[in-house]
């Protein structure tokens, strides 16, 4: 019989899964403030901006120094194209058609990619109950789908574009979570690899913005900058640093596993400042995804 993990191990992975979870929940309602002037490309900009900057000094702070040779750096750019631009245009124009807590419901689903690409590049086999609850999560979020598409003012066409948008962010950010764990990141400090990602994500996203819709423009309100903040240093900086540690050191799969509590306390915050409305058929959507994802997670070995 195996002995239990030792406190100390289980600290290491519990607090890390706690601070990830709470400020990844409470940013979903602060993305939704950011939507109001400015064009989510700029404010993406702006985020990672503040956060890439926040990581650069955080690694001189430790020592870690600012050099990337030109494979650190080519890594950094295809990073931070795959999580810091893809992912959060997909993430901010989702909530542009549904609501904040179901993007983060729909984003518990990150389980899956995780799972099916740390398979197919890092040889990490997938077990039964992974693919089982991966099924019933899926089950959750057609009814939340059912229900968004019942309560949209512009029909269920808007509905499915937004969910539509959120699983292409979800798997983009799968791609990176899955490039945190190989090989070749961890070859390079974790901060100095994040802030350079950070910074060329944030380059990216200013010349599509540009292109896209023109020159910068930036919201006055003291809330937006307050927000692009928060969202810079805590929900970018703080959370990735934490959560990509995670990735390395117990693999994508088993770090997807803050998903399960993200969206709870996502749609809690949705219910309270943006008047989401329950009803029986979002009640049992929310259930089946959670309910999947926590088979997922008692199972003994979901990816190994």
């Amino acid at each position: 019989m195996a002995e239990p993990a030792p406190q100390s191990t289980r600290l290491t992975v519990l607090v890390p899964f706690a601070i990830v979870t709470l400020i990844w929940g409470s940013t979903w309602i602060v993305i939704r403030d950011q939507l109001s002037v400015v064009p989510p490309s700029w404010s993406v900009t702006y985020r990672f901006t503040v956060a890439g900057a926040t990581m650069l000094a955080w690694a001189m702070l430790r020592g870690d120094g600012l050099r990337l040779d030109l494979r650190g750096l080519r890594f950094a750019v295809l990073l931070g194209l795959a999580q810091f631009v893809l992912n959060f245009n997909f993430v901010y124009r989702a909530e542009q058609h549904i609501t904040s807590g179901v993007v983060a419901v729909v984003y518990a689903l990150l389980l899956v990619p995780n799972a099916v690409l740390a398979r197919a590049f890092l040889g990490q086999k997938m077990g039964r109950q992974l693919v089982l609850g991966s099924a019933i999560a899926m089950a959750g979020v057609a009814l939340l789908f059912v229900h968004e598409a019942r309560l949209s003012p512009v029909g269920p066409h808007a509905a499915l574009l937004g969910i539509g948008i959120a699983l292409a962010g979800v798997m983009s950010a799968s791609v990176a979570n899955v490039m945190q764990a190989t090989q070749t990141a961890k070859a390079y400090p974790m901060a100095t690899t994040l802030g350079w990602a950070m910074l060329c994500g944030a380059a990216i996203d200013a010349a599509f913005a540009f292109a896209t819709v023109g020159a910068p423009v930036f919201d006055p309100r003291p809330s937006y900058g307050l927000g692009i903040l928060y969202l810079g240093v805590l929900g970018s900086a703080v959370t990735f640093s934490i959560y990509f540690q995670l990735i390395r050191t117990i693999g994508p799969a088993k770090a997807a596993y803050t998903s399960v509590l993200i969206p709870v306390i996502a749609m809690l915050f949705s219910t309270l400042f943006e008047g989401y409305r329950w009803s029986v058929l979002a009640g049992a959507g929310a259930v089946l995804v959670v309910a999947g994802l926590v088979v997922a997670l008692k199972a003994r070995r979901p990816n190994r």
